[in-house]
């Protein structure tokens, strides 16, 4: 199954927000970046459980017991999303902020103080700061960030490998930078860390919902996925090998489990998050397979939906980023705009892809007042800010606009956001 226009307005259904505001403003939503519009399946899921499944888990009545059974299958949701080795390897948490901080605590216990934690340059803060609380505390002796090319966005590996060495108790990644675009080749990183010993984290927040997500096939002993930027609710997820869960002694109650992935998590879980996020990943399975009578049962089947399900949503959107990037017709693309300067992936010759994530500056124009134009004449919804993100200092910006596409988004909206821009560039209000 292929994403044609037909197909995709069948999707859009399934997002109650996809054409219009709060308010009936009808509008393209291009700020998936900072949080995806919720499917119905999420929302319908959290709804439930919410009701039926209030009271806690460990008792024997039915309240409680919906609650655990609500739980387990959120847990084998994640798993099959992420390919894991099942429920017992999924933690949940806060935010992806709170889960690698707790990590990165957890880590920190044993560690000497002459360690290293190698990274990225175009990491989020959150995947940032942890770390950087090491050091401040005398855990490690530095954090290392692996510089990127300014016109590519790109990373050079083998500068990555050279800040390695016996003494990198960490290596960590974001999948895809979330004002960039650019993917990080995270086998080839996972390969390096596993070279030193040292454990390969990764942030997979900005690019779980572009694309297949393999645990295994990447090697990583961490992977964290915020709900919100997957079609879901707040509230965060993160793989950990069996190895990693049970040999690091995270901060816990004392009458909290000793084992399994309750062993980190902090006070009663909410059992509608994982309702909620089970509706995210069986929507996702629906688009492997959208003329199934019956949805597929958790673990090998599932599993087999979703792959086929985010292959065609990574070709779809890789049609969306070129349009975005090259233009059509009479209509330029980012690169040819006269007074738009992109950051970033200027193409999609890299051999792990770019994310549809599209930073840039309009010269002469405010960030946010050119964002507020953008929305109130021309109903484009995007972003004006910095992100989170280390990106927009480095080339010496305090914000940059961004629109950031997925599945949902129509061809249509793209070439509305060119337009404008041309509009804009010509001096047109």
């Amino acid at each position: 199954m292929r994403f044609d226009p037909r197909f995709v307005k069948t999707v859009r259904k399934e997002f109650l927000a996809a054409e219009m505001d709060p308010m009936g403003k009808e509008r393209a939503f291009l700020d998936n970046g900072a949080g995806t519009l919720v499917c119905r399946m999420s929302a319908e899921r959290e709804q439930l459980a919410r009701v039926d499944w209030s009271a806690n888990v460990g008792n024997l009545f039915c309240e409680s017991q919906g609650a655990e059974q609500t739980i387990r299958e959120g847990r084998q949701a994640v798993a099959d999303l992420l390919g894991a080795e099942g429920p017992e390897n999924i933690v949940s948490g806060e935010a992806a902020t709170s889960l690698l901080f707790s990590l990165s605590y957890a880590i920190g216990r044993d560690l000497t103080g002459e360690e290293n934690v190698v990274t990225t340059g175009y990491e989020h803060y959150a995947n940032v700061n942890p770390w950087v609380e090491l050091g401040n505390s005398g855990k490690i002796e530095e954090l290392r960030f692996a510089d990127f090319d300014r016109e590519t966005g790109e990373i050079d590996l083998a500068k990555l490998e050279e800040l390695v060495d016996e003494n990198t108790v960490v290596i960590t990644a974001t999948a895809a930078s979330n004002v960039l675009g650019t993917r990080s080749d995270l086998k080839k990183i996972g390969k390096i860390a596993k070279s030193v010993g040292a454990y390969f984290v990764v942030d997979a927040v900005h690019h779980v919902a572009h694309g297949l997500t393999d645990v295994k096939d990447i090697g990583c002993d961490f992977l964290v996925f915020s709900g919100y930027k997957l079609f879901s609710r707040h509230g965060s997820f993160m793989y950990m090998s069996k190895k990693a869960m049970e040999e690091l002694m995270p901060y816990k109650v004392l009458s909290s489990p000793s084992h399994g992935p309750e062993k980190w998590e902090w006070g009663t879980r909410d059992q509608a998050m994982f309702a909620a996020i089970t509706g995210a990943v069986d929507y996702i399975s629906w688009l492997g397979n959208p003329a199934a009578k019956s949805p597929p049962k958790p673990g090998a089947q599932r599993r087999a939906r979703l792959v086929k399900a985010l292959e065609d949503i990574e070709e779809y959107e890789a049609g969306l980023s070129e349009l975005v990037l090259e233009g059509e017709g009479k209509v330029s693309g980012l690169k040819e705009i006269p007074g738009v300067t992109i950051y970033g992936p200027k193409d999609l010759s890299s051999a792990v892809g770019r994310d549809p994530t599209f930073s840039f500056k309009v010269e002469g124009k405010d960030d946010r007042e050119l964002s507020k134009l953008l929305y109130d004449k021309y109903s484009l919804a995007i972003g004006a800010e910095d992100y989170f993100s280390r990106v927009p200092a480095l080339y010496n910006q305090k914000t940059m606009l961004r629109a950031t596409f997925v599945h949902y988004n129509t061809k249509v909206e793209a070439l509305s956001l060119l337009k404008a821009l041309n509009d804009v560039s010509k001096g047109k209000r």
